[in-house]
């Protein structure tokens, strides 16, 4: 490595040569500014620079610097950078900003220098109309700068909401993250990390341990997968090479800005019905209780069979993601069979209100997926707020002022049909294949209800009486045409050609306006 910053010359330089030179000196210093010890300790782990994460993540040789020899001026001996990196380039040819910090210079930890050069790249998002992404890999606050370093967490985290809804801020989470490290990116409009690379806390483990006595390890308190399924990550690579492909192609799906559109990428693709269309007639299994792979749907009802799911580890019974409808993006919420039937609880219902509120954002249309059983009754619910937390899923659905489409696969029961994208709560399409089941209960537990004084006198005969009772409910109150008969569904559809329904359908939305009575703030609570 070079001489450290302090050892170059501070003599006179008289000609252009010589001070060509010093800048050579000193931009070289800052492209490996930590310790000897700590460049090593990363060595040692396999770890990129903060400058090779840049590299990697952005198109080859496109990365601009700014800031690269900022330092503390209050230490002349202080590194270069402030331990972070920062400055501009471009993902599939479309502008960005970036940071990343650098564990090698103080832990990567927030100093005065640090704020400045990440607000500033900030600013530079919000005037360029370009989305913003963070690469974290810090201890928190820099404890001796003591209430500087706080503050400038505060200056970050008061920009980051101006740019919220304007460009996308996305948190890569590339080590041990605490403190204000994990609160700026929880904030962000989607957290990714690495496997058994990334952590999140509050409270590392030893601190947490002499501040309340409590033992636990890193794994168990903050790692990738444990905070993906407690919804505050919301995508887990399994590394960093990972984590920049999924990022890059996140962001082929939005625009630049919310004042820009979205990418169309290939329309008018496979014009007419094909054999993967036809599987659709043959995928539900004919017992209405058998489990079936959502995902399976998806892949045929969507261009090329591409989805990318997003906060697929929170709440494995629900299913979001974004895809293509005639080359352009939609995001897509479907409940997920395989997983507690589809059923709706508190934590998918989240998992969906955070995803419809970022389509919302971001001008995406939302295709909804109905196979559900309805909402998740429990004590354990109804302690854990099921009333509030569930139910914010239905102003985000009226809130959402995007085209809206919904098709019911197969079960659509109780308040879980109104919440999973209804005509009444404002739908602007509805459809239903001939699987279709939609009721206020289901069979078994409506007959019981409505038929129990006459099921019970019936002594032995009981059982059968049910039983018919229940074949004809299925039969002729559970089924789609009651719907399409009063027109709470717009049309029953044969599912092969549901592709070529849902693209028609989005092209007659394509110019879709929907006016609110003006009102400078909703009274909506914060979502999740």
């Amino acid at each position: 490595m070079s001489a450290p910053a302090a050892e170059i010359s501070e003599g006179k330089l008289t000609t252009t040569a010589e001070k060509i030179a010093d800048l050579r000196r000193r931009l070289e210093n800052a492209k490996e500014p930590g310790s000897p010890r700590a460049i090593a300790k990363r060595e040692a782990k396999g770890l990129p620079s903060p400058r090779q994460r840049i590299d990697a993540l952005l198109d080859s040789g496109t990365f601009v610097e700014f800031g690269a020899l900022c330092k503390d001026p209050n230490d002349p001996a202080s590194p270069y950078g402030d331990g972070v990196v920062t400055g501009y380039g471009l993902i599939d040819s479309r502008p960005v900003a970036v940071y990343a910090h650098d564990m090698t210079v103080q832990g990567g930890s927030v100093g005065e220098m640090f704020g400045r050069k990440v607000l500033a790249t900030m600013v530079w998002a919000s005037k360029m109309g370009c989305p913003l992404i963070g690469i974290n890999d810090s201890g928190g606050a820099r404890v001796q700068d003591a209430v500087t370093s706080l503050s400038w967490y505060a200056k970050m985290s008061g920009y980051a909401e101006q740019l919220a809804g304007l460009v996308c801020h996305i948190s890569l989470i590339f080590g041990k993250c605490a403190g204000g490290a994990v609160y700026g990116p929880i904030n962000t409009d989607l957290v990714i990390a690495v496997r058994d690379q990334s952590y999140m806390f509050v409270t590392g483990p030893e601190v947490l341990k002499a501040a309340t006595g409590e033992e636990t390890t890193m794994e168990e308190l903050g790692s990738a997968e444990n905070q993906g399924r407690y919804g505050n990550i919301h995508h887990v690579a399994d590394s960093e090479a990972d984590a920049f492909a999924y990022t890059r192609n996140l962001l082929s799906f939005l625009p630049s800005s919310t004042y820009e559109d979205s990418l169309t990428i290939n329309p008018g693709l496979e014009p007419e019905i094909t054999d993967t269309d036809r599987e659709l007639d043959s995928i539900i299994p004919d017992d209405a209780n058998a489990p079936y792979d959502m995902h399976e749907v998806i892949l045929r009802i969507f261009d090329d069979g591409e989805f990318l799911e997003m906060y697929e580890m929170e709440a494995p019974n629900i299913i979001t993601g974004l895809t293509r409808v005639d080359g352009r993006p939609v995001g897509v919420v479907a409940n997920q069979p395989n997983f507690m039937s589809g059923v709706l609880d508190i934590r998918s219902s989240e998992r969906a209100t955070r995803f419809i509120r970022f389509c919302h954002v971001w001008r995406l249309p939302l295709i909804f997926l109905v196979d559900t059983p309805g909402l998740l009754p429990g004590v354990d619910e109804e302690k854990n707020g099921t009333i509030r937390r569930s139910g914010r899923m239905f102003t985000a659905y009226v809130e959402a002022s995007v085209p809206k489409v919904t098709i019911v696969i197969r079960k659509a029961i109780g308040g879980a049909y109104a919440v999973m994208g209804c005509k009444q709560l404002g739908a602007d399409l509805n459809f239903a294949w001939p699987t279709a089941k939609i009721a206020v209960m289901g069979a078994e537990p409506a007959i019981d209800l409505i038929r129990h004084a006459e099921i019970e006198a019936a002594g032995e005969g009981g059982p059968a009486l049910r039983k018919n009772y229940i074949d004809f409910y299925n039969d002729y109150i559970a089924t789609p045409w009651i719907a399409a008969e009063r027109g709470y569904i717009d049309a029953v559809i044969e599912p092969h050609s549901t592709r070529l329904l849902l693209r028609g359908a989005l092209r007659q939305l394509r110019d879709k306006e929907q006016l609110h009575i003006p009102r400078p703030y909703g009274a909506f609570p914060i979502p999740i």
